[in-house]
Formats: structure tokens, sequence, C-alpha cells
């Protein structure tokens, strides 16, 4: 990957990297789609614009989004805040896998306790379907909800075991007829299944993957088996849940990791870590942005933002000097994988 910096505050974030093989630049922080859907609490229209035109005026241009993100209303808020941005100042991946279709919303992994993730809704479902017929539907009501007419990353989203077969047979295959249309640019996978993820990399010519939570401050597990694979193969890696749902942005109160409540272990794991960031004044979350980016194949953070403030906020955490000492006593004591490569 190639990169060029500025030497101002917000560099770090502004950064420039391209996919190499399909010439795709985008922007070192990357504006996560989530919250614009109504991840855990409602946004307004004008909430998602502001952060939008904000990311674009500080040099962020990446957004990533879904289908299942408010059941279509982040790609639906994303396409009326871009509509009239010129083309070439941003890029932007969504996702195939679920086509949203009239009904009752029935996938268990979208509640907590009762209550959806994604809050005040359109009433649809997000069907699973990897088929090659849903996977071209899935990209044309998605094109259409955004307003576009192709979109930069199309990533296969979060298959299971039992879809592996279809994703190598249908919904590649698909992906691949439309990209020589000129609907997508590069193709990928977005999961925080390793298993299913390493397979897919080791069997598909992919271009990138975006990893949700399996490289992180808490938890380094795609060390051991995909991000080498992901070297081997040429994929090039975007992070997600870089914060674990919340737990390394704010571990005060009732935190969040995984989109449920912290369990006890957890909860001491990062009070571990944030005694170590007190004894170096290292923000928590500092480190927690900064750390993904260490590894070499990890091209990109992808983070959810839902006002300026947050926006602001994580530019100028990319920017917080973090001493090698820092990295190296999370290691002494257990807290941080010892092979894991740490920023310089």
């Amino acid at each position: 990957m190639r990169s060029t910096a500025r030497s101002d505050a917000g560099a770090s974030a502004r950064r420039q990297v391209m996919v190499d093989d399909v010439g795709i630049t985008i922007s070192r922080l990357s504006v996560g789609g989530g919250p614009f859907g109504n991840l855990f609490e409602s946004v307004t229209e004008a909430d998602v614009s502001a952060v939008v035109h904000a990311a674009l005026e500080r040099g962020l241009r990446h957004f990533d989004t879904a289908p299942l993100y408010g059941l279509g209303l982040a790609e639906q808020r994303l396409g009326r805040a871009l509509a009239g941005v010129e083309r070439r100042r941003y890029s932007i991946s969504t996702k195939v896998g679920r086509l949203l279709r009239p009904g009752t919303l029935s996938d268990p992994v979208l509640f907590h306790d009762g209550e959806p993730f994604f809050r005040d809704t359109p009433s649809v479902d997000p069907v699973r379907d990897f088929s090659h017929s849903g996977t071209c539907a899935s990209l044309a009501e998605s094109l259409d909800r955004l307003g576009v007419s192709e979109v930069d990353i199309a990533y296969i989203h979060e298959p299971e075991p039992e879809h592996v077969t279809q994703v190598v047979t249908e919904t590649y295959p698909a992906l691949c007829e439309l990209r020589s249309q000129g609907l997508l640019r590069a193709i990928g996978l977005g999961s925080d299944r390793l298993d299913v993820m390493a397979g897919l990399v080791g069997e598909l010519t992919l271009n990138c993957v975006l990893l949700a939570g399996r490289y992180s401050l808490l938890d380094q597990s795609a060390l051991a088996e995909l991000l080498p694979l992901c070297a081997e193969r040429g994929v090039a890696v975007l992070a997600a849940g870089v914060f674990n749902s919340g737990i390394l942005a704010d571990p005060v109160g009732t935190p969040f990791y995984e989109y449920v409540p912290a369990s006890p272990e957890v909860r001491s794991r990062v009070r571990s870590i944030a005694t170590v960031c007190e004894r170096w004044r290292v923000p928590l979350a500092a480190a927690a942005l900064q750390f993904p980016l260490g590894h070499p194949n990890v091209i990109c953070l992808v983070v959810g933002m839902r006002s300026i403030s947050e926006l602001e906020a994580n530019i100028a955490l990319l920017d917080i000097p973090i001493p090698d000492g820092f990295w190296n006593e999370l290691k002494e004591r257990g807290l941080l994988a010892e092979s894991a490569p740490t920023p310089s």
C-alpha cells in the first residue's frame, strides 16, 4: 500500500492509502455507517449530513455502510448527504448478503434483552441471501438507496459456516460479474468470524477484508491465522470495531462489548489496560484507535461516528504521541500479544 501524509494537525486521519490493484484511494480514518442507521440510539438526518460534510472538510474521504445498518436508513441517509458532492471526492463501500423485505424483524442476533440494536427503523426484515440473484438484487437496491451508479467496494457481509459453499459458488461469481459491468471496483469480505474469513480469503481472490473487532487492544485473535494469510495473499485489511462496541472508548458505567453489556472479566482486563494508560498519560481511546495501525497489513480504520464532536475527537486521538515503552509494558503484563506489531 502506498501512503502520503500531511505534516499539520489531523494528518494521521487524513493520510490517503490505496488498494493498489484496483486504485481505490481511501482515508486512513474512515467513517462507519452503523450510527447513521440508529445503532443503539436514534440520530437525525441533519446529524448524518453534518458528520458527512465535516468529514469531507477534514479530508476523510471513505464511507462504509450496509443494508443492515438501520434496515436501509444508513444507506439512504448517507446517499442524501453525499448528493451533490463530486464523486471523485469520496469512496464508498456497502455489503451484500441480506435483502430487506417486508416483514417483522426476526433475526435474534439483532436484539439484546428484547430491544433491537437499530432503533426506529423501517418495517422490513433483513433476510439472509447469498444466492447469485440475491447478490445482484442486494447491490442494485443499495445503489438505489445510495443514489449512486457504482460503489468502490462491495463486501460479502457476515456469512456463517453454512453459507461458505454458496458464497464460493454464487455470491463471489455474481460480484465478479457486477464488477465487469462497472457497478463495483473491489470485492471484499466483512465479518468477525475468523474461521469463515480465513477459509474464504484462502479460497477466493479478494481485494480487501473488513475485520470487525478481532484485531483490537482487547482481542488480537486475528494474529494467529487471518492476518498472516491476508499478507500472503495480498489482501488489504480495514479494521472496524476497534473500540469493541464502546468499552475501549468509554469503560465507565455499563460499557458494551460485542454489542452487549461487558462481562466482569472483560471489564477487569480493560481496567488493567487503563491503569497502564494512566501511568503513561495515554488516553485509553487513543491507544485503542492507534493500535491496529501498527500492523503492516492494516491500511485503514473504519469507525462509527454519530456527531461532529466524535469525529473531531477521533481525529485528535490519532495524533497523540504514544511512546514505545507503553506498548512494551502492556506486553510485559500480558495485556497485549507479544507478537503484535505496535505503532512506531
